[in-house]
Protein backbone atom coordinates (compact mmCIF):
# COMPACT_ATOMS: atom_id res chain seq x y z
CA UNK A 1 0.00 0.00 0.00
CA UNK A 2 0.95 3.40 -0.98
CA UNK A 3 2.06 6.07 1.55
CA UNK A 4 -0.84 7.72 0.43
CA UNK A 5 -3.75 5.57 0.49
CA UNK A 6 -2.37 4.43 4.28
CA UNK A 7 -3.21 8.21 4.94
CA UNK A 8 -6.29 8.09 3.12
CA UNK A 9 -7.27 4.87 5.20
CA UNK A 10 -6.21 7.20 8.20
CA UNK A 11 -8.42 9.94 7.48
CA UNK A 12 -11.59 7.61 7.16
CA UNK A 13 -10.86 5.96 10.67
CA UNK A 14 -10.45 9.66 11.78
CA UNK A 15 -13.86 10.50 10.67
CA UNK A 16 -15.24 7.12 12.62
CA UNK A 17 -13.94 8.33 15.47
CA UNK A 18 -14.89 11.91 15.85
CA UNK A 19 -18.30 10.46 14.72
CA UNK A 20 -18.70 13.27 11.98
CA UNK A 21 -22.49 13.39 10.93
CA UNK A 22 -23.64 11.06 14.20
CA UNK A 23 -27.44 11.22 12.51
CA UNK A 24 -26.38 10.50 8.80
CA UNK A 25 -23.78 7.89 10.34
CA UNK A 26 -26.80 6.40 12.01
CA UNK A 27 -28.86 5.95 9.20
CA UNK A 28 -26.24 4.44 6.86
CA UNK A 29 -24.31 1.81 6.07
CA UNK A 30 -21.46 2.25 4.90
CA UNK A 31 -19.22 5.77 5.32
CA UNK A 32 -18.45 6.12 1.60
CA UNK A 33 -14.79 7.08 1.42
CA UNK A 34 -13.48 7.34 -2.18
CA UNK A 35 -12.63 4.73 -4.95
CA UNK A 36 -9.43 4.91 -7.58
CA UNK A 37 -5.72 6.09 -7.42
CA UNK A 38 -4.61 7.98 -4.48
CA UNK A 39 -1.72 9.12 -7.31
CA UNK A 40 -4.42 10.38 -9.29
CA UNK A 41 -4.13 13.65 -11.49
CA UNK A 42 -7.55 14.23 -11.50
CA UNK A 43 -10.70 14.27 -8.58
CA UNK A 44 -14.48 14.03 -9.33
CA UNK A 45 -16.04 15.58 -6.29
CA UNK A 46 -19.86 14.79 -6.60
CA UNK A 47 -22.62 15.69 -3.42
CA UNK A 48 -23.68 12.43 -1.37
CA UNK A 49 -24.00 9.18 -1.87
CA UNK A 50 -26.86 7.38 -2.97
CA UNK A 51 -28.38 3.52 -2.17
CA UNK A 52 -26.24 1.50 -4.53
CA UNK A 53 -23.14 3.61 -2.87
CA UNK A 54 -24.49 3.09 0.59
CA UNK A 55 -24.43 -0.40 0.20
CA UNK A 56 -21.29 -1.15 -1.29
CA UNK A 57 -19.30 1.17 0.35
CA UNK A 58 -18.51 2.92 -2.96
CA UNK A 59 -18.75 6.47 -4.82
CA UNK A 60 -20.61 6.65 -8.43
CA UNK A 61 -21.92 3.30 -8.75
CA UNK A 62 -25.57 3.31 -9.52
CA UNK A 63 -27.30 4.95 -12.94
CA UNK A 64 -24.84 8.40 -12.53
CA UNK A 65 -22.16 6.31 -11.92
CA UNK A 66 -22.07 4.11 -15.40
CA UNK A 67 -23.05 7.55 -17.55
CA UNK A 68 -19.21 8.46 -15.32
CA UNK A 69 -17.45 5.56 -16.38
CA UNK A 70 -18.78 6.04 -20.06
CA UNK A 71 -17.25 9.53 -20.16
CA UNK A 72 -13.82 8.69 -18.91
CA UNK A 73 -13.88 6.18 -21.46
CA UNK A 74 -14.88 8.60 -23.85
CA UNK A 75 -11.29 10.21 -23.41
CA UNK A 76 -9.40 7.21 -22.71
CA UNK A 77 -9.50 6.34 -19.14
CA UNK A 78 -11.20 4.25 -16.41
CA UNK A 79 -12.17 4.64 -12.80
CA UNK A 80 -8.72 3.17 -11.80
CA UNK A 81 -6.73 5.80 -13.18
CA UNK A 82 -8.60 9.01 -11.32
CA UNK A 83 -10.16 9.31 -7.83
CA UNK A 84 -13.65 9.59 -6.98
CA UNK A 85 -15.49 10.83 -3.76
CA UNK A 86 -18.68 12.68 -2.56
CA UNK A 87 -18.35 16.23 0.39
CA UNK A 88 -21.02 13.91 2.02
CA UNK A 89 -19.72 10.49 3.12
CA UNK A 90 -22.78 9.14 3.88
CA UNK A 91 -25.97 8.57 2.19
CA UNK A 92 -28.53 10.91 3.60
CA UNK A 93 -32.01 9.63 4.13
CA UNK A 94 -33.97 8.92 1.00
CA UNK A 95 -31.33 10.70 -1.46
CA UNK A 96 -32.16 13.81 -0.27
CA UNK A 97 -30.13 17.05 -1.00
CA UNK A 98 -27.33 16.69 1.99
CA UNK A 99 -27.64 19.76 4.28
CA UNK A 100 -25.52 22.32 4.80
CA UNK A 101 -24.46 21.62 8.18
CA UNK A 102 -23.42 18.58 6.86
CA UNK A 103 -21.50 19.62 4.15
CA UNK A 104 -19.63 21.82 6.46
CA UNK A 105 -19.17 18.87 9.24
CA UNK A 106 -16.99 17.11 5.95
CA UNK A 107 -15.69 19.96 4.50
CA UNK A 108 -11.95 19.91 6.25
CA UNK A 109 -12.02 16.04 5.33
CA UNK A 110 -12.37 16.84 1.92
CA UNK A 111 -9.45 19.18 2.14
CA UNK A 112 -7.11 16.81 3.86
CA UNK A 113 -7.85 14.13 1.26
CA UNK A 114 -7.29 16.76 -1.74
CA UNK A 115 -3.64 17.46 0.08
CA UNK A 116 -2.84 14.16 0.44
CA UNK A 117 -3.67 13.14 -3.52
CA UNK A 118 -2.64 16.32 -4.96
CA UNK A 119 -4.45 16.48 -7.64
CA UNK A 120 -4.18 18.45 -11.40
CA UNK A 121 -7.75 18.94 -11.39
CA UNK A 122 -10.45 18.76 -9.22
CA UNK A 123 -13.61 18.43 -11.10
CA UNK A 124 -16.96 19.09 -9.25
CA UNK A 125 -19.90 17.34 -10.53
CA UNK A 126 -22.96 19.64 -9.45
CA UNK A 127 -23.32 22.42 -7.92
CA UNK A 128 -23.22 21.04 -3.96
CA UNK A 129 -19.68 20.37 -4.49
CA UNK A 130 -18.59 23.54 -7.05
CA UNK A 131 -20.64 25.95 -4.65
CA UNK A 132 -17.59 25.18 -1.82
CA UNK A 133 -14.85 25.67 -4.33
CA UNK A 134 -16.40 28.52 -6.40
CA UNK A 135 -19.36 30.30 -4.18
CA UNK A 136 -21.41 32.32 -5.91
CA UNK A 137 -20.84 31.08 -9.15
CA UNK A 138 -23.47 29.49 -11.53
CA UNK A 139 -23.40 26.17 -12.94
CA UNK A 140 -24.78 26.76 -15.83
CA UNK A 141 -22.87 29.91 -16.49
CA UNK A 142 -19.23 28.07 -16.08
CA UNK A 143 -19.78 24.28 -16.75
CA UNK A 144 -16.33 23.09 -18.26
CA UNK A 145 -14.19 26.62 -17.71
CA UNK A 146 -11.63 25.48 -15.31
CA UNK A 147 -10.46 28.13 -12.51
CA UNK A 148 -7.71 28.77 -10.87
CA UNK A 149 -8.44 28.86 -6.81
CA UNK A 150 -6.39 28.47 -3.46
CA UNK A 151 -7.32 27.46 -0.66
CA UNK A 152 -5.95 26.50 2.89
CA UNK A 153 -5.86 22.33 3.81
CA UNK A 154 -3.79 21.21 7.06
CA UNK A 155 -2.25 24.62 7.80
CA UNK A 156 -0.86 24.12 4.20
CA UNK A 157 -1.85 26.51 1.14
CA UNK A 158 -2.61 24.97 -2.07
CA UNK A 159 -3.20 25.99 -5.49
CA UNK A 160 -5.74 24.20 -7.25
CA UNK A 161 -7.56 23.89 -11.00
CA UNK A 162 -11.55 23.11 -10.63
CA UNK A 163 -13.02 22.46 -13.08
CA UNK A 164 -16.78 22.90 -12.84
CA UNK A 165 -19.26 20.15 -14.75
CA UNK A 166 -23.68 19.34 -14.04
CA UNK A 167 -23.73 16.51 -12.57
CA UNK A 168 -23.71 13.39 -14.14
CA UNK A 169 -27.77 12.27 -13.15
CA UNK A 170 -28.59 15.14 -14.52
CA UNK A 171 -27.97 13.80 -17.94
CA UNK A 172 -29.70 10.15 -17.59
CA UNK A 173 -33.01 11.72 -18.88
CA UNK A 174 -31.76 14.77 -20.72
CA UNK A 175 -30.32 14.46 -24.09
CA UNK A 176 -28.97 17.60 -24.42
CA UNK A 177 -27.31 17.87 -21.30
CA UNK A 178 -25.50 14.44 -21.78
CA UNK A 179 -23.92 16.09 -24.77
CA UNK A 180 -23.16 19.31 -22.47
CA UNK A 181 -21.11 16.72 -20.39
CA UNK A 182 -19.21 14.90 -22.80
CA UNK A 183 -18.45 18.22 -24.72
CA UNK A 184 -17.12 19.64 -21.23
CA UNK A 185 -15.63 16.01 -20.65
CA UNK A 186 -13.66 15.70 -23.68
CA UNK A 187 -11.22 19.09 -22.28
CA UNK A 188 -10.22 17.17 -19.69
CA UNK A 189 -7.33 15.75 -20.76
CA UNK A 190 -5.83 18.78 -22.37
CA UNK A 191 -6.53 20.82 -19.21
CA UNK A 192 -4.33 18.40 -17.18
CA UNK A 193 -1.85 18.46 -19.80
CA UNK A 194 -1.47 22.46 -20.15
CA UNK A 195 -1.29 22.33 -15.63
CA UNK A 196 1.34 19.84 -16.50
CA UNK A 197 3.47 21.27 -19.19
CA UNK A 198 3.12 24.59 -16.79
CA UNK A 199 3.97 23.21 -14.02
CA UNK A 200 7.22 21.68 -15.73
CA UNK A 201 7.88 25.40 -16.50
CA UNK A 202 7.57 26.62 -13.16
CA UNK A 203 10.05 24.02 -12.12
CA UNK A 204 12.78 24.26 -14.57
CA UNK A 205 12.45 27.99 -14.08
CA UNK A 206 13.00 27.40 -10.23
CA UNK A 207 15.66 24.64 -10.32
Amino acid sequence: MTNKAMLLQDLAAEILEQKICPQLAAGAKNLVMGDGSPDADIVFIGEAPGKNEDEQGLPFVGAAGKFLNEMLASVGMERSDVYITNIVKYRPPNNRDPLPEEKTEFWPFLLRQLAIIQPKVIVTLGRHSMEYFLPNAKISAIHGQPKRIHLEADGEEFEWVIMPLFHPAAALYNGAMRETLLEDFAKLPAVVKQIQTRDNVLKIMTE
